[in-house]
């Protein structure tokens, strides 16, 4: 038998760092020490363009205990607004889109107001449209899905302000953009993120999933406490919404979107530049806006960003272009705390798993 320091000498020769790095029981260690009390949990880290650091933890479902794993598909919250902007400017691309079209010319029948929304101000929140959230009617029981959105927003006689007069984060403007891209490339919308946004990627256990139509591989299922347990808390009122909210995706075929974004795979290089763009000055912390990335700096370097927040799961991406970095965070389970303290558990990873790591 070799001797173990002779043995990880001769490892550390064979593998990469990046694998090495992967597999260090202190990594390990430290990462769960972060994390916040959780059911599972999956954590990515890319530096330099190569993993460094991929893990899971906890079990998929309470219920049945499955064990998370890499290819362990969360539900992606508010994250998943980046891909439905890519899906939006693949159409821009192919010019079946236009930035500059009018909410009115998919929806007959808005209120006047919408002749002056664009689809640019739905990409960077800046629309006026009022949070559909706060439309339901009280008492409402039923899961709305993309067309009761719809006319909750058209009932509602005024905006909330000017469009482009100022940033206002919310889902209403990436709800009606899932029907504007169904709309434009004549085909459902989750027929069209596979086909021509996931698959193409290779990212092919990942879904837009719409219940009834198509189903998620290795699906995590959320979970809240109550009490002191807990237990599976997985759907909501507006969960079926599609365009704001509802990519599941493993951190195995994240790798993939982020080489796809690296590599400008599914975009003309313009459109990837104005998705990083920042557009519009946010209300959260001094950041700007892109489409469907929050864009601001740490540690002095620039970083592209955003969280997700639904019933049941908890996330958070961070990407450090000018180092070739990101740090992905998917928990199946409710946090306490605003969506700043998985920014700020966002940051403790990656300041251990891919600033301060040795190199």
């Amino acid at each position: 038998m070799l001797y173990k320091p002779l043995f990880l000498a001769i490892l550390a020769q064979l593998l990469p760092a990046t694998a090495m790095a992967s597999q260090s029981s202190d990594f390990v260690r430290q990462v769960n020490a972060a994390l916040p009390p959780h059911v599972g949990a999956c954590v990515l880290a890319i530096d330099g363009g190569h993993v460094v650091f991929e893990h899971a933890t906890g079990v998929a479902d309470i219920e049945s205990k499955t064990p998370c794993t890499t290819a362990t598909n969360f539900r992606m919250a508010s994250v998943s607004k980046q891909f439905t902007a890519t899906a939006v400017l693949l159409l821009v691309d192919r010019r079946k889109l236009s930035l500059d079209d009018a909410l009115e010319n998919f929806f007959p029948g808005f209120p006047e107001y919408a002749r002056k929304i664009t689809v640019k101000h739905l990409l960077t929140h800046t629309s006026g449209l009022r949070a559909y959230e706060d439309l339901i009617p009280e008492g409402t029981t039923l899961q709305l899905d993309d067309l009761d959105v719809l006319q909750l927003l058209m009932d509602a006689k005024e905006p909330r302000f000017a469009a482009g007069e100022k940033f206002e984060y919310s889902n209403s403007g990436y709800a009606l953009l899932g029907l504007i891209v169904e709309i434009a490339a004549d085909k459902p919308f989750h027929e069209f993120m596979a086909d021509e946004v996931l698959r193409p990627l290779g990212m092919n256990d990942s879904v837009l999933y719409q219940r009834g139509l198509n189903e998620v591989p290795r699906r995590a299922f959320g979970h809240s406490r109550k009490n002191e347990d807990w237990v599976q808390a997985d759907q909501s009122l507006t969960s079926a919404i599609r365009g704001d909210g509802a990519i599941y995706t493993s951190v195995r075929d994240y790798q993939k979107w982020l080489a796809g974004i690296e590599g400008q795979k599914l975009l003309a290089p313009e459109s990837y530049k104005a998705m990083f763009a920042p557009h519009v000055v946010t209300d959260c912390n001094g950041s700007q806006y892109g489409y469907g990335w929050f864009i601001d700096s740490y540690r002095g370097e620039p970083r592209i960003h955003h969280n997700g927040d639904t019933r049941g799961f908890r996330l958070c991406v961070q990407r450090f272009p000018q180092r070739r970095a990101a740090l992905l965070v998917q928990l199946n389970s409710e946090t306490d705390g605003e969506s700043e303290q998985m920014t700020k558990l966002g940051e403790r990873l990656a300041d251990l798993l891919i600033f301060d790591r040795p190199r």
